[in-house]
């Protein structure tokens, strides 16, 4: 290990204990030492109760705007200033949904009893300051471990988000066998079926569909570039998972809502908000297809074969045996849709497993799920890779 990586490391690992200790700081005004407090329920009366979620959902929308605002997209990919324009769009999205939540849980909060020091003097304020102070604490956080740690800063403040609460969920499971409330076998499918999904999960995260592509010898100013061959690679799952995940739900609660506002309470409509209720089949059913949709969708804006295609032919690229222009770019769309359909597969299965075990599961009490699973296991390999990047480079970023 060389003295960058063990910097980089050890930078991490502070900034990650400021976390944890951030969900153990109570908001100011509540009376923590009334409640028999578990873990969970001190985070959610912290400084951080609010996590990262004001944020990425704030991202989230940003994203989906510029998917159909062709103002926005252009922003996005107008270089360096548009993408500091995009963050600080971000941030000031961030502060009214964080402001917004912040107020609702702390009004809750002033309404439990014996919870509050002077539930009528400024807790509301204070504490939604403080809710909201914590979440942009958690981004400048993040930041900064990407930064000048390793990995991922947001990336890993959700993964040990979920994965401090794995002790917690083996100890219960523990009890429940011992008890004799669930078999043993049981618990064992559970063991071998979560082996298979981070197995799947690493070999589809890891899988890329690798274009050759030529390049002629072309000079740059004063330099000669020699021709070269290079390889252009394409994710299975290039939709990620947070914006078709999140998005899908809105296909089923949306139009529901919009016709309980503007028909009232027709049986139904009743009826159909009853089926399409988490565990029922109608909920599996068109939450698979819209997350199924959503990755076709979602990544067709990320891989735009089209602008590839430009981008190639400027740089003097080319797909051996495919003229330059209109048929590379319908090349690379043929090569993306075939990959995004497995790739869209892929994420619908991983989607699924929340359910699926709810319905399956016999209630086992974990918190792992599918997203969770995969956000971890995402963020282990990019882990690895820049690990690996950094134990290969020498001081002033010059590989080995």
């Amino acid at each position: 290990m060389n003295g960058e990586l063990a910097r980089r490391i050890g930078f991490t690992i502070g900034a990650l204990l400021l976390f944890r200790l951030g969900t153990h700081v109570p908001v100011p005004g509540v009376l923590t030492s009334t409640l028999p407090l578990t873990a969970g329920v001190v985070a959610r009366l912290s400084l951080f109760a609010l996590g990262l979620v004001p944020y990425l959902s704030a991202a989230i929308l940003i994203r989906l705007l510029s998917v159909v605002w062709r103002g926005l997209n252009a922003l996005e990919r107008s270089g360096e200033a548009g993408r500091r324009s995009i963050a600080r769009l971000t941030l000031a999205l961030t502060l009214v949904l964080a402001a917004f939540q912040a107020y609702g849980i702390a009004s809750a909060l002033k309404d439990v009893p014996n919870l509050v020091s002077d539930p009528e003097g400024w807790f509301v304020v204070t504490a939604t300051a403080t809710m909201v102070g914590g979440v942009f604490a958690l981004i400048f956080l993040s930041e900064q471990i990407t930064r000048h740690g390793i990995g991922n800063g947001l990336a890993l403040v959700l993964s040990v988000g979920f994965l401090v609460a794995l002790p917690s969920d083996v100890s219960n499971v523990r009890e429940l066998v011992r008890s004799g409330s669930v078999s043993s076998d049981l618990v064992l499918f559970h063991i071998v079926f979560w082996v298979a999904a981070v197995v799947l999960i690493v070999v589809v995260e890891s899988a890329r569909r690798n274009i050759g592509i030529a390049f002629a010898e072309r000079s740059v100013g004063a330099r000669i570039l020699p021709a070269r061959t290079a390889l252009l690679p394409v994710k299975l799952n290039n939709a990620g998972f947070l914006i078709p995940t999140t998005v899908a739900p809105w296909f089923i609660f949306l139009p529901l809502s919009a016709a309980g506002f503007l028909l009232g309470g027709v049986p139904w409509i009743e009826a159909l908000y009853q089926s399409l209720q988490v565990g029922r089949p109608a909920h599996l059913i068109v939450i698979s297809v819209a997350v199924f949709v959503l990755a076709f969708v979602y990544t067709s804006f990320v891989v735009d074969p089209e602008r590839v295609a430009e981008q190639l032919a400027g740089q003097g690229g080319a797909i051996p045996g495919i003229a330059p222009g209109e048929a590379t770019a319908d090349h690379l769309d043929r090569v993306v849709s075939l990959t995004t359909l497995v790739g869209a597969v892929y994420l619908t299965m991983v989607q699924m497993i929340p359910e699926a075990l709810l319905v399956y599961g016999n209630g086992l009490p974990y918190s792992m799920n599918g997203g969770a699973a995969l956000i971890v296991v995402c963020t282990i390999l990019d882990l690895q890779t820049q690990v690996r990047d950094v134990s290969l480079t020498n001081p002033g970023g010059v590989r080995r």
